[in-house]
């Protein structure tokens, strides 16, 4: 928020805890000049409120009918648009939330000043997932606010693990929530291996209380989030996916390969001009199949068995290319 538009939202907090303020008082509040104050009134009302303005003797600036039940919520026509169309396109892998996130469209559109209003009220976002997105399990929403709470307050995340036997509870100090091929993971450390672990949101379940409180630890150098997200392939949490899941070297930057790769593969850039692509498919020719489609030399294919499956591709494809 720039200066000019904290002063504005404080003049308005202003006229609505007293009634009736003169120039050189507000311009005393603010620290400002009181034809700077006239200028923040102006902007005022151009967004929608109602300011009375009173001149001559005795003059003063108040808000009228109805503007003292509005609230604070100064916004550009860029950040409305931006609450507008991020609302409607809320993740569907939440339970509930599309519902929720409509609710709240309405509910700020009711606060925005008029023009705001005006201008995204009848915005209508229509998105189209793709069939991975829209196979990727849902986050309950609870989860998602227990998680949440432990990121905001630092706390040892205490749960259990879906598909895993009963027992102690594991514990992560919650790092990120990333969101990758509408699939939501959380990046934590793990403080008894001493290492970071990426989890699927969808198979944790919190247990309560959390566990003790930890000190922020900075990511590997050169990395974020999503990078450390995409290097990680815990077996144990996606094997389950494919029945099939191999990986190769493809000679094409992680920037193009990111761009085609379906839901749950996993992208590691080597360099410049290269990628250590890892990802699956219902059968070992089909896998090949999406290595091919890259137009790119693979190298260090892995497993035997999706090395296999190139051969008996290439093997098929040759005839056609000799007609």
């Amino acid at each position: 928020m720039t200066s000019t538009s904290a002063r504005t939202l404080r003049l308005l907090s202003l006229l609505r805890q007293q009634g009736r303020w003169t120039g050189p008082g507000l311009a005393a509040e603010l620290g400002v000049s009181v034809r700077t104050v006239r200028r923040d009134v102006g902007t005022l009302r151009d967004l929608g409120y109602a300011v009375e303005v009173s001149r001559g003797a005795g003059g003063h600036y108040a808000l009228g009918s109805g503007g003292g039940t509005l609230p604070p919520l100064l916004l550009d026509d860029e950040q409305a648009t931006a609450v507008a169309v991020a609302l409607q396109l809320a993740p569907r892998t939440v339970d509930g939330l599309q519902e929720a996130a409509g609710r709240a469209l309405a509910t700020v559109l009711e606060v925005m000043p008029s023009r705001s209003r005006h201008l995204v009220g009848d915005m209508q976002v229509a998105s189209v997932w793709n069939p991975w997105e829209l196979a990727a399990p849902s986050v309950p929403h609870a989860v998602l606010l227990a998680v949440s709470s432990a990121l905001r307050d630092r706390r040892t995340l205490r749960y259990d693990y879906e598909g895993t036997e009963p027992g102690p509870a594991r514990l992560v100090e919650p790092h990120h929530l990333v969101v990758w091929a509408g699939r939501w993971y959380l990046l934590g450390h793990d403080p008894g291996a001493g290492t970071w672990r990426t989890v699927r949101l969808d198979r944790v379940r919190p247990r309560t209380p959390d566990g003790p409180r930890f000190a922020a630890r900075p990511l590997p150098e050169g990395t974020d989030a999503a990078h450390v997200v995409m290097s990680h392939l815990d077996r144990g949490d996606t094997a389950d996916h494919w029945p099939c899941r191999g990986t190769a070297t493809v000679a094409h930057p992680a920037e193009t390969i990111t761009r085609f790769v379906p839901g749950g593969a996993v992208v590691v850039p080597l360099g410049a001009a290269s990628s250590r692509l890892t990802m699956g498919a219902w059968s070992w020719v089909g896998l090949a199949g999406l290595f091919a489609t890259f137009d790119a030399p693979l190298a260090d294919v892995e497993p035997a068995e999706l090395r296999e499956a190139c051969g008996v591709v290439a093997a098929r494809l040759a005839p056609a290319g000799e007609r």
